[in-house]
């Protein structure tokens, strides 16, 4: 199967002393080039495609493992030695990630033929999300192969906000989100597998609290960002991408999955704080894919009756889909980067808008607010509070020296911490037991103190 990289002749015979890694993802449109924005497809196929090329760029040959379905082609080179292999399960449609787990053991049957056929030989697996650490414990135990499983959202976390958000659907979250099975899958997962990867201090204090994780069974290696791709310009150079994209007013933007999780509606219901004070100003929400699912249409149509209900119709457009290739200008044409989430695991956006030099406020209801001081890196605030959230917007806005600070030392933190040839170095160095002091220290220099008087 070496001939499925497009390499040159040096490099495949390379190949052929380079150790093999295996990524499992089961969940979603992995691709090479991603849809970001489809159903179940948003940062964490990111995380896998980015950090597989930088394993890559590290000297491995990477087997990105994924499901098959839509008649997707079976193999797909992503870059030099990473490839994404997918397996079929459950049929030609889409299943979501909250069910996938029922038909992952056809998953492994149909793994473990073409594994031992093309008798490929892996030296860690490392897993993603529930689902893709089910499906990878059962190769890491049929091959005895070390098995690193990085979560990315827990059950229990989610399972706590969603009920704190939306108490009067508690009774509807077993049929939507399937927690019973899932946080069950998870306890076994994270007592059987090698190592649990925390990606923030939050996580690595759930695993030891809520699912008695053995402290040293656990490393917090943080999620990261292509800092070819994100990064600050110069004030001018915003001038002319603003122009170019038709910012003419000052913007707050915010962009992702459409999913009620990533709370639009709050940010539309802070907004209105904001609006008062400055009329100017202007929302922009980059929500949703090319293709919307019921639920998600019916959600769009909530977030839009809301600015209406709100009055707020000539100063919040939604713009839908932005293509990968273009999100760092639009992050660098915003004046403001807001991230509201009801609950977020990290937030590779709040990442990628602080790369791009622009002011950024957090969500608290995440980890990724723990690695800023506030009014250094970044501002944060409580979504569930419209006059919290919205006061600390109009703040930012309102005085520019304060924006100004953000918008340089944001891009300096996230540069010194998330890059993704460091979180690959982390990885490689645990999975070869190599994890020296300083790594096990990140979560010290990642946990900023949030009362920091600098």
């Amino acid at each position: 199967m070496e001939t499925l990289f497009t390499t040159s002749k040096s490099a495949r015979q390379n190949s052929k002393q380079m150790s093999r890694i295996a990524m499992v993802s089961t969940h979603g449109y992995v691709a090479a080039n991603p849809p970001l924005g489809n159903a179940d497809t948003g940062g964490q196929v990111v995380y896998v495609i980015e950090l597989s090329k930088h394993l890559a760029n590290l000297g491995y040959q990477v087997d990105i493992w994924t499901r098959r379905f839509e008649d997707q082609e079976e193999i797909e080179e992503v870059a030099p030695n990473v490839r994404i292999i997918r397996m079929p399960c459950g049929g030609n449609e889409f299943i979501p990630k909250e069910y996938l787990y029922t038909s992952l053991p056809e998953w492994r049957q149909n793994a473990l033929r073409f594994i031992r056929k093309n008798k490929l030989n892996y030296q860690f697996i490392n897993s993603h999300y529930w689902d893709g650490g089910v499906a990878a414990q059962m190769l890491a135990e049929e091959f005895n192969c070390p098995h690193l499983h990085t979560p990315h959202s827990l059950g229990i976390w989610k399972k706590r906000q969603m009920a704190t958000d939306f108490p009067d659907d508690v009774e509807n979250f077993e049929q939507k989100y399937n927690f019973k099975n899932r946080i069950h899958h998870e306890h076994l997962l994270y007592q059987s597998c090698e190592i649990v990867i925390a990606t923030t201090p939050v996580q690595l204090e759930l695993f030891e609290d809520e699912y008695d994780v053995d402290h040293e069974r656990i490393m917090m290696i943080p999620p990261g960002y292509d800092d070819n791709q994100f990064y600050p310009v110069s004030q001018a150079s915003r001038k002319m991408i603003r122009e170019q994209l038709g910012f003419e007013k000052t913007t707050i933007l915010t962009l992702g999955r459409l999913a009620e999780n990533k709370g639009y509606d709050l940010l539309i219901q802070a907004f209105s704080v904001v609006a008062k004070r400055l009329p100017d100003v202007r929302l922009q929400l980059a929500v949703g894919g090319d293709e919307l699912s019921q639920e998600e249409k019916e959600y769009m149509e909530q977030l839009q009756n809301l600015v209406v209900d709100s009055g707020l119709s000539k100063q919040v457009t939604f713009s839908g889909f932005i293509p990968s290739e273009d999100l760092p200008d639009y992050y660098r044409a915003a004046t403001l980067f807001a991230m509201p989430s009801r609950y977020e695991p990290f937030g590779m956006t709040g990442i990628e808008a602080m790369a791009c030099g622009t002011a950024t406020i957090l969500t608290i209801h995440g980890g990724l607010w723990r690695t800023a001081t506030f009014g250094r890196h970044a501002t944060y605030a409580d979504p569930f509070d419209p006059e919290e959230f919205g006061i600390a917007m109009y703040q930012m806005l309102k005085y520019p020296r304060v924006r100004h600070r953000l918008e340089r030392m944001g891009a300096h933190k996230v540069r010194s911490l998330f890059t993704w040839t460091g979180i690959a170095q982390q990885l490689v160095g645990l999975a070869e037991n190599r994890h020296s002091s300083s790594m096990n220290s990140l979560s010290d220099q990642w946990d900023e103190p949030w009362n920091a008087d600098d």
